[in-house]
């Protein structure tokens, strides 16, 4: 039992130093903290009191006086040992996620930390509990695996999340374009098309066309932020759509019957790849049917013949 009390302290002192490495590594720097001490500094000689640093100190929450200062400690020792290589393709996997609930690099790293210190503390709790003996070799490989397994868990809740973005992306261009190519022909201009494209839905989608025209608005140039925005999508079809706009815009061909042509290509793509999900669906239905469906069979089948065998051989 003494043993597990350590596990369970280990675990959570593990993840407390890697909550206060995200509050330092998300908090902002010493200058912000400097202006706020200034602020309260003008506020007491405004009032007239004689200014005490220690009081004016201690007249700060206990959070901005002791938590977020060793928060960014330890988050500059993070940032010093991190590979930027990791947080460049952990950044760009969020981006392509869609940044989903404000995520950021650093919390997806510190994440992985304490997945992996809680799946292992659970390993080495159950051997620890359990009557169960087995060689100390074995314990530790098999505790470094499951680490492992939770180490790379939020790469793969990534990886999951940009999958379903693309693929709803995917599904909802042929009707986006169609919407664009009407409202194109009505006599709208293409940022205001896809204004109102961005209004009519709320998809990621429609989100990826509202981030665009405020991009534009704020200065940015259409072909930056079209490409920009075919660059945080990452699929082909989205890529092929930017380039036939661009060069349409670039050449002064109709944008109505680049557009037009566009959605009829994005619709024969959400075709064929139905069809290709659909010529799957076979080969992944064997597995619930070799494992569920065919031993019910076998046992339906069978056990009469079972039956009538023993009672034959107890005669």
């Amino acid at each position: 039992m003494g043993t597990a009390i350590i596990i369970i302290l280990g675990v959570l002192l593990v993840g407390g130093a890697v909550t206060l490495t995200i509050v330092g590594l998300r908090r902002p720097q010493a200058e912000e903290q400097d202006r706020e001490l200034l602020a309260r500094l003008e506020e007491f000689s405004a009032a007239g009191e004689e200014v005490d640093l220690r009081k004016l100190e201690l007249s700060q929450p206990f959070t901005q006086r002791v938590i977020y200062p060793m928060a960014r400690k330890l988050g500059e020792i993070a940032i010093r040992f991190t590979p930027q290589k990791m947080l460049q393709s952990i950044s760009r996997k969020l981006e392509l996620a869609g940044s989903p609930a404000g995520l950021d690099a650093t919390m997806i790293l510190a994440a992985q930390f304490i997945v992996a210190a809680v799946f292992a503390g659970i390993v080495i709790l159950v051997f620890s509990v359990g009557s169960t003996v087995w060689p100390i070799t074995r314990i530790i490989l098999l505790t470094i695996g499951i680490a492992a397994v939770g180490f790379y868990f939020p790469q793969l809740y990534l990886t999951s999340k940009v999958g379903r973005r693309q693929k709803e992306i995917r599904k909802a261009m042929p009707d986006a374009l169609d919407l664009l190519t009407i409202c194109v022909e009505a006599g709208l201009g293409f940022d205001a098309a896809l204004a109102k494209v961005s209004e009519k839905w709320q998809t990621e989608l429609s989100l990826a066309f509202a981030r665009c025209i405020r991009e534009i608005q704020l200065g940015k140039t259409r072909r930056e932020s079209l490409r920009d925005m075919a660059e945080r999508i990452g699929i082909p079809e989205m890529t092929s759509f930017v380039a036939a706009v661009i060069q349409s815009e670039q050449l002064g061909v109709s944008m109505s019957k680049v557009l037009r042509i566009q959605a009829d290509q994005m619709r024969v793509k959400r075709r064929q790849l139905a069809e290709e999900e659909a010529h799957k669906a076979p080969i992944k239905m064997l597995l619930p049917m070799g494992g569920c469906i065919f031993p019910s069979l076998m046992i339906v089948l069978l056990t009469p013949a079972g039956i009538r065998l023993v009672q034959g051989f107890m005669q």
